[in-house]
């Protein structure tokens, strides 16, 4: 299929043969396995993990890619779902997800936040990102990469990135290298917020001015004193906080 990448979908097309093999490799899909690819494209995913597959879903926002896949020789074993990722309701397609995708830079972040809510859905993802993300996302504490989205998806996540991508191996090369990375929801036992948007809006409220102390940052939403009894120095800054300490904070609340 000719196809001009799109700048306003954020498409680049991967193309290198062996940095597919590695990907689906690592994915490791079983033929019954509930799979969903965010991005299609040209295939170059879709078509290695449809010889190893009964069935494949995909979410596709070109117009003209989903016409492509309705009309492909492989059409009856695709559900195609036209529309924005970040709009869909994941949960619709049941439990034990399996979710892969290259997925497009410019909206990278917000839509790591959406998949996160349907995280009781998905048994794994592998996901294409810039590297930076990637970064971000694994990070430890006290490091420049931590931040709100560190926090936000360790908390729900088990996370590992499991190989880097050079420009070149993409059709138009991006500007940024690339890595991809492996996530795979953590059980409810293992997350201890009392109330995840309470934890939500502490981490973002932290995280909103990093450079100020924590009784800046944070005033309004936890007394100073709240801070001390659970012993954390309220000159501490949010990027030094482990993720225990934030759902620690979270799970005190405003209690004096």
């Amino acid at each position: 299929m000719a196809h001009i990448p799109r700048k306003r979908f954020g498409q680049h097309f991967l193309t290198d043969a062996g940095i597919v093999d590695s990907i689906v490799a690592a994915i490791n899909p079983r033929p019954a396995d509930i799979l969903v690819e965010i991005g299609p494209g040209l295939g170059a995913l879709t078509l290695p993990l449809l010889a190893r597959l009964n069935h494949l879903t995909v979410i596709e926002l070109d117009r003209d890619l989903v016409a492509h896949w309705q009309q492909h020789a492989q059409a009856t074993r695709l559900t195609i779902h036209e529309g924005d990722a970040l709009a869909f309701d994941f949960s619709r397609l049941g439990h034990a997800l399996r979710i892969v995708g290259n997925l497009p830079y410019n909206i990278s972040t917000p839509l790591l936040f959406h998949l996160a809510t349907f995280a009781s859905h998905i048994r794994d993802a592998h996901f294409m990102l810039q590297k930076e993300v990637v970064a971000r996302m694994v990070a430890e504490p006290a490091t420049a990469d931590y931040g709100r989205l560190s926090v936000m998806l360790q908390y729900r996540f088990h996370m590992d990135a499991l190989l880097e991508v050079p420009p070149e191996a993409f059709s138009p090369p991006p500007k940024v290298d690339s890595s991809v990375v492996r996530l795979i929801p953590k059980s409810p036992t293992e997350r201890h917020a009392k109330n995840e948007g309470r934890l939500e809006q502490v981490v973002m409220q932290a995280f909103s001015q990093r450079r100020k102390m924590l009784r800046s940052t944070l005033k309004g939403l936890i007394p100073e004193t709240t801070l001390i009894k659970l012993d954390i120095d309220p000159t501490r800054r949010a990027e030094t906080l482990t993720l225990d300490e934030f759902v620690g904070i979270a799970n005190v609340g405003s209690d004096p």
